[in-house]
């Protein structure tokens, strides 16, 4: 009896779902699947051309069309960029050109056998007879003076040479005062022996080359002098407002010091 009717009941459910279909539920339309839905998958063989949907080029078009401008802006932006690192560049590779010193008349040298006078002279002078250790430089500086129109120096030496040289510093005056200032070689250039002997024409001293000062003009390089044989004198008129430099070299000396008379004074 309970079998009869749990067929009863089977055969009555499905008797109710066939009945129903898809358009009974509102909202919902039924549509035939195509036949042949693998048509609707891209191929993927390379050997055919792909030809895509007509919205599609259209969608790319657009794509492309709105991304030109900015392929065309980029190259400009970059070029006004390097345009302006070239100006700089060329700006910076040409610095303002050095102001040129004016031209100086070369000094006027001579030597006298009057040493020992000269010698004795100095001697009996204050700040005339000094020492000029090894190693070092002796700068003398001189202003110009309004009162007079050249300046002269003689000096000599005890027993070996000396180097000398004389530049003139363009700087404004501030003082009058001579002044006498030591320093040490700041060269490391050795020569094995010191000789004591004769001098070769143009040995210029390698210790006291003064370039760093733009306003330094060089009137006498640094030479080394026979001041233990005779006396050495000269003398340079006025170029100008400045302050002359008169350098005595022992730089070149490994072992010796020097034993230095000298003087400096005005000529009008």
């Amino acid at each position: 009896m309970c079998l009869e009717m749990e067929k009863l009941e089977t055969s009555e459910l499905q008797s109710r779902l066939s009945s129903l279909s898809v358009s009974s539920f509102p909202g919902i339309t039924s549509k035939n699947c195509e036949a042949n839905p693998l048509n609707r998958l891209q191929s993927t063989d390379l050997s055919q051309t792909v030809i895509p949907p007509d919205n599609q080029t259209k969608m790319d078009n657009n794509s492309n069309n709105q991304e030109s401008p900015q392929s065309t802006e980029e190259p400009s932006s970059s070029l006004g960029k390097a345009e302006a690192g070239e100006s700089q560049e060329s700006s910076s590779s040409h610095p303002a050109e050095k102001k040129a010193l004016p031209p100086m008349k070369p000094a006027s040298t001579w030597t006298s056998v009057a040493l020992k006078d000269l010698k004795t002279k100095l001697r009996q002078e204050k700040d005339s007879v000094v020492t000029v250790y090894r190693g070092d430089i002796m700068t003398v500086s001189v202003p110009t003076v309004p009162e007079a129109k050249r300046v002269c120096w003689e000096f000599a030496t005890d027993g070996y040479d000396i180097g000398f040289g004389v530049y003139f510093d363009w700087s404004p005056v501030t003082s009058r005062a001579i002044t006498v200032h030591i320093s040490e070689s700041s060269d490391d250039e050795d020569e094995d022996d010191e000789l004591e002997g004769p001098v070769v024409p143009g040995d210029v001293e390698k210790g006291s080359k003064s370039t760093a000062n733009t306003n330094l003009g060089e009137i006498l390089p640094v030479y080394r002098q026979d001041s233990h044989l005779a006396v050495q004198g000269g003398s340079h008129d006025f170029p100008g407002e400045g302050t002359y430099l008169l350098k005595f070299d022992n730089s070149y000396s490994l072992w010796r010091n020097k034993t230095l008379y000298y003087r400096v004074y005005y000529s009008a």
